[in-house]
């Protein structure tokens, strides 16, 4: 989208962007591109974005050229290149242009691609309702209609990210999210390891710009430590490859900053403890090179124990192939090895974009739909699901999750997200497998169907055909949406008469529930607008949806609970308790609080002092005796000591912040507390102090206290935006000299 329209401020640009470079590129680069086409394309945007400038103050036209010649890059077709160009014409030059038009001026093709971007609009990762699954819905949709639609956007998102350095602190930071968790995964879920990597640490600088420094100083002071080791491995590994006469091309690296990062976080190690830190990359002609390769590696180097993996027999599901072992150089120091043929070579860079670089044709076409089948599975996971909740569940499972690998007896390949268990398996292989198994092995020994098998396990299903189908159980131990909406989908076919009784069961104990005492003429009359209002004809429709799993009772306690309070009022208040409730939920709101407390905007509410919440944090509201909502985070600690307590959690009520204050620059600050553990240093207060003034915060209390040792504790008062505000005030305070740690609050 354009972010800047400001004639004044791009004026300051006196050079016309041209594409002469990237016609040249295209030129040598031995496909037969339109290049006339790809040159008006650029010209008509060009015209249209006249008077548009990035916030860097550039002309937004850079933008759409960039984006182009990085999609040129993928090797990717005319029609492509040009949509690259024409990606943002039709939002934000509207007025000028429309789908029509470029459909007539370059083919339907293009204006498909064209739209396909400009439906998938900016995701807000922090909003997990709706509106962001609705977007990622689209951005699937897009994939499985044309998968080049999705190359585009994120050599889209790589330019802005290599461009984000412009924006706002706050704006970068949202951005960096989307990336890192849904961009990148979708990356490497498509193969596309160089733009996954790059995109990986772009956002990793926006997200923790400390951590992703002390990283890369550490990458450079080791390097600095051992600067020829790569090389003179090198050197030695050629000599004994050439000795066998294979014809192969050598690369020396270092790990990523984002990897060396991920590793040292998630497996708790210190930058020292990285073992594959370097790597050499052995490219080959053909597959038994590799082996021949792998077996001249280990002849020259000792290898490191369960550190070998074999991606050539069985490769990962996005396409990757390759051979992986770990040994000790001559040096004492470990690197790890890649063997792989220069196609495997082309197929880790680019995935399925690879296709489109070194193949064509309908066979072509044959291989990207067999690599993209898990799209279409989401997709159709969704068809009978209403509950949105399924859908994200979905979405983390089967595509943004490491995979297992487990063979059939015959020695097929099923991948596996991790964690998913043997029914799982069943319903991967065919539905009616599922839905006839009575039992399993794993190794030729009877498990549990509830077992996890693990990465080389032979699993067989047993079945039987006087099999009485799934249990409604099943539902709680699948882990991937692909076998839950099967399940469901069975008893929505085969169990509709039992599957109105036991819906009709869980929402009467939902009524049960209720102040009130409902009549069944009162129930029936909720239920039955309810029904209605989810686009259900009758009441039987939602029982029958509860009954097999479409729709959870938990999603529509809240519709039961206002349609009945709508509809029939309880005229009497039994317990105190309930009269403050009732006090409570009738109250003003105050002004600028920014809450709504189960659903309602009109609720007396009040900051709670032990833990500050601020917008952006996951809240609880809990009903104080004559003082309204008190609002806590999820995490404070006197909510979670007293959790279990039956009439503690009676005067619990959800609560979330308005997304209006959560994504506002402006309005009202929020108290927020932040303790930093420091050395007494004498200008330690004084530059807490000046950094708070940089960043124009409001510093509204301090105090201190001696920790023993020499150190200090120093308790902030700090006047913040939101949760993001008060993360950049911490992050900007943690790179101060002589601080140890700091915390926010101590909720």
């Amino acid at each position: 989208m354009c972010e800047n329209k400001n004639d004044a401020e791009g004026a300051k640009s006196m050079v016309r962007p041209n594409i002469d470079g990237l016609l040249e590129q295209l030129k040598s680069g031995g496909k037969n591109y339109d290049l006339d086409k790809i040159n008006r394309s650029f010209e008509y945007a060009r015209d249209l974005h006249e008077g548009q400038f990035r916030v860097s103050g550039e002309p937004y036209i850079c933008h759409p050229i960039a984006v182009a010649e990085i999609v040129a890059g993928l090797g990717l077709d005319t029609d492509s290149v040009c949509a690259a160009f024409l990606h943002d014409t039709v939002e934000d030059c509207s007025d000028k242009t429309s789908l029509e038009e470029i459909s007539e001026r370059f083919g339907p093709d293009v204006a498909m691609l064209v739209d396909g971007l400009t439906k998938i609009k900016e995701m807000n990762i922090i909003d997990k309702e709706e509106a962001h699954i609705e977007n990622i819905r689209k951005m699937l949709l897009a994939m499985s209609k044309d998968i080049r639609v999705i190359f585009i956007k994120l050599c889209d998102r790589l330019h802005n990210m290599r461009t984000l350095e412009a924006k706002s602190e706050g704006k970068r930071r949202i951005t960096a999210l989307e990336t890192m968790h849904v961009y990148a995964p979708l990356a490497h879920r498509l193969g596309m390891q160089r733009i996954k990597q790059e995109l990986e640490n772009l956002a990793l600088r926006f997200l923790d710009p400390i951590g992703h420094a002390e990283v890369s100083e550490d990458i450079e002071k080791k390097y600095g430590r051992n600067v020829n080791f790569i090389e003179n491995t090198r050197q030695f590994v050629s000599e004994k490859l050439n000795e066998y006469n294979i014809n192969f091309t050598l690369e020396g690296r270092v790990k990523t900053v984002y990897s060396i990062y991920r590793k040292m976080f998630n497996q708790n190690k210190q930058f020292d403890e990285i073992y594959d830190f370097y790597a050499i990359r052995i490219i080959v002609d053909t597959e038994l090179e590799c082996y021949t390769a792998l077996g001249i590696i280990h002849e020259l180097f000792n290898s490191i124990p369960g550190r070998f993996k074999d991606y050539i027999s069985t490769p990962k599901p996005n396409m990757y192939q390759s051979l992986h072992t770990t040994v000790i150089g001559r040096d004492g120091i470990p690197f790890e090895v890649q063997i792989r043929t220069r196609e495997m070579h082309h197929i880790a860079e680019y995935g399925v974009a690879a296709h489109w670089k070194y193949k064509s044709g309908e066979k072509s076409k044959e291989d990207i739909d067999k690599k993209l089948a898990w799209v279409a599975r989401l997709i159709d996971a969704e068809d009978g699901v209403i509950d949105s909740e399924d859908f994200l569940h979905a979405l983390k499972i089967d595509i943004f999750h490491d995979e297992t690998f487990v063979f059939t007896p015959k020695g097929d390949v099923i991948a596996l997200p991790q964690g998913s268990t043997l029914i799982d398996f069943a319903y991967a292989i065919h539905s009616a497998v599922g839905n006839k198994m009575v039992g399993a092995t794993i190794n030729g020994m009877i498990s549990p169907i509830d077992r996890v098998p693990v990465t080389g396990d032979i699993v067989e299903i047993i079945t039987s055909a006087s099999s009485k189908g799934p249990s409604r159980d099943w539902l709680k131990i699948v882990r991937t949406g692909e076998a839950r909406n099967k399940i469901r989908q069975w008893f929505k076919k085969e169990k509709r008469s039992e599957n109105i009784v036991v819906g009709r069961a869980e929402i009467d104990r939902e009524f049960a529930k209720f102040r009130g005492r409902p009549t069944e003429q009162q129930k029936n009359e909720v239920i039955a607008n309810i029904a209605h209002r989810m686009g259900m004809q009758e009441s039987e429709d939602l029982f029958n949806a509860v009954g097999y799993g479409g729709v959870t009772v938990s999603k529509i306690s809240a519709k039961l609970k206002d349609e009945y309070e709508r509809l029939f009022k309880p005229e009497e208040e039994s317990t105190d308790i309930s009269e403050q409730i009732k006090k409570a939920k009738t109250g003003r709101i105050r002004t600028g609080s920014g809450i709504v407390v189960d659903g309602e905007y009109g609720c007396a509410v009040k900051i709670a002092k032990c833990c500050n919440p601020l917008p952006g944090d996951d809240i609880i509201g809990f009903i104080t005796r004559g003082y309204g909502i008190s609002i806590h985070k999820k995490s404070c600690c006197n909510i979670a000591d007293r959790i279990h307590e039956e009439d503690f959690k009676e005067r619990l009520v959800s609560a979330e912040w308005d997304e209006d204050v959560v994504r506002s620059d402006k309005g009202s600050l929020f108290e927020a507390a932040i303790q930093v553990f420091a050395e007494n240093h004498i200008t330690l207060l004084a530059d807490i102090t000046t950094a708070l003034a940089d960043m124009k915060v409001t510093l509204l209390s301090v105090n201190t206290q001696k920790s023993g040792s020499g150190n200090i504790v120093i308790n902030l008062t700090v006047g913040c935006k939101n949760s993001e505000h008060c993360n950049s005030i911490v992050s900007r305070l943690r790179g101060l000299s002589h601080i140890i740690s700091i915390t926010r609050g101590v909720g």
